[in-house]
């Protein structure tokens, strides 16, 4: 299966943000930490929406980083993907596709 992707950079820390509105598959996720960051996914349109109910994965990693592939088509996000990065800096850069 050929589809395109393209990448979102989620680089603010401590709030829910929307990084995408809309039907997306996530298929692979790298991040840059620090010690203790955390990263929450969550399928909802606004960062208002983002609750325990729609929390789709959680992801901790330190100095390390972070560097997950997803098989097969990823992780469905059908209303939208709203992140919370939790940790004093560090990012975290996804890759895409639309659904």
């Amino acid at each position: 299966m050929d589809s395109d992707q393209t990448t979102l950079n989620m680089a603010a820390i401590g709030a829910n943000t929307l990084s995408r509105l809309g039907r997306a598959r996530i298929t692979s996720i790298q991040g840059y930490g620090v010690a203790a960051s955390t990263l929450l996914l969550y399928n909802a349109a606004t960062p208002g929406a983002a609750a325990a109910g729609n929390l789709v994965a959680t992801y901790k990693f330190g100095e390390e980083g972070l560097e997950v592939y997803i098989p097969g088509s990823g992780i469905l996000f059908d209303q939208g993907i709203v992140y919370n990065l939790a940790g004093a800096g560090g990012s975290v850069t996804v890759t895409i596709t639309g659904a």
